[in-house]
């Protein structure tokens, strides 16, 4: 499976969470909001999975019709297409609007790819070598020590991923990849079949429920609000103490996990919880 169409995906309201949201943890995935009505956002959907298929499963492209998924394009602010934003670890990062030429499209994508390794996302989307790298190269770009987890992931079981994840970290703690893998996946555990809106009416009916505020956070995280989720831990850091304290704390150093350490929204928010825990 090495052609475009290997790498390219239709995606949906429904589907956003599994295909695009949880794939991202993974591998870069490339959003492509694009419209029947606009014949140029098509045919520049081509060229953008031409482009992908280059990259052997680093990246895959996730077309989104506007049209059939408003919602997507309300939450990520289209007001025109085409609209192209990369996804990684589930943050959105803005690329361009309208189309550009094929130098400057990749320039964006090898861009991401710096920025998705820098972050810990290092795996492939399922297919063959990538066109023009060695397979040798190739081989050594996937680590075998995340084998089980990786195959416990794809199989939807998180739990036996976060499993393999504790077992590596305990082998080996100054690992920030393996950190990084457990943060991401334990979030996904967390959130996975979680209904936002009644996460969100439960949190505000109950606002002492110290669980249902960190699911919020876990899925403010997972959606790309990460400053939201970040000012609700502090706001309940500020609030409780002795264990409940203990747990806003250790949830909030996993996000920040998720979200990078090299994030400057992680480093205003580690200031925040300095001062709200001192």
């Amino acid at each position: 499976m090495g052609d475009a169409g290997s790498y390219v995906v239709d995606i949906t309201e429904h589907s956003f969470q599994h295909d695009a949201l949880e794939a991202s943890m993974n591998h870069i995935v490339i959003l492509s909001l694009w419209s029947p009505r606009s014949p140029q956002s098509m045919s520049f959907n081509a060229s953008l999975a031409a482009i992908v298929s280059t990259y052997g499963g680093q990246i895959v492209l996730a077309q989104v019709d506007i049209d059939a998924n408003p919602a997507i394009a309300q939450a990520l602010g289209a007001q025109a297409v085409p609209l192209v934003v990369g996804l990684i670890k589930g943050q959105p990062v803005p690329l361009f609007q309208g189309t550009v030429d094929e130098a400057e499209v990749r320039r964006y994508f090898d861009e991401l790819v710096t920025v998705a390794v820098q972050n810990g996302v290092t795996g492939r989307a399922p297919g063959g070598p990538a066109a023009g790298v060695p397979e040798t190269e190739q081989e050594l770009a996937d680590d075998p020590r995340f084998a089980a987890a990786d195959a416990a992931f794809a199989a939807g079981d998180f739990d036996a991923a976060v499993a393999e994840y504790d077992e590596l970290l305990a082998q080996h703690p100054a690992d920030a990849e393996i950190a990084e893998r457990l943060a991401g996946v334990r979030l996904l555990s967390r959130t996975q079949d979680v209904d936002l809106q009644s996460a969100r009416q439960a949190a505000s009916d109950a606002p002492d429920d110290v669980a249902a505020q960190l699911l919020v956070a876990d899925l403010d995280v997972s959606g790309g609000h990460v400053e939201d989720a970040f000012d609700r831990l502090i706001g309940l850091v500020r609030c409780t103490s002795g264990d409940e304290r203990d747990a806003v704390r250790e949830r909030m150093l996993e996000l920040f996990t998720v979200v990078g350490v090299g994030d400057p929204r992680v480093a205003s928010a580690r200031r925040a919880l300095a001062a709200a825990l001192f």
